[in-house]
């Protein structure tokens, strides 16, 4: 019996999907922090944050990407899906984690 072999970020990103990986997490911790009940300023900040994505004309020539902001806000993130009790947003977080960060 054979054990699918799993990417290894230390040896080589082939295999990993970060960009779509990351895609799929902010669409996921989209569907939260767009609820006028679960936002608050930090969030509304952070989507304006999203807003510059590959658009370095308007961040001072800063190229931002959705990993980017994730590994830069990972433990925000995390606590916002902990307390939505978002399990599958956290296990994409942790895989994300893993293999991009």
């Amino acid at each position: 019996m054979s054990q699918a072999v799993k990417p290894d970020r230390y040896v080589s990103f082939v295999g990993i999907d970060g960009d779509g990986n990351s895609r799929e997490l902010i669409m996921m911790l989209r569907k939260h922090i767009d609820d006028p009940q679960k936002t608050n300023a930090f969030w509304e900040k952070f989507k304006e944050k999203l807003e510059k994505v590959g658009k370095p004309e308007e961040n001072s020539g800063r190229s931002l990407d959705e990993l980017y902001l994730i590994h830069a806000y990972m433990n925000n993130i995390s606590e916002l899906f902990e307390t939505y009790e978002d399990q599958p947003a956290l296990d994409l977080l942790e895989k994300i984690e893993a293999e991009s960060c």
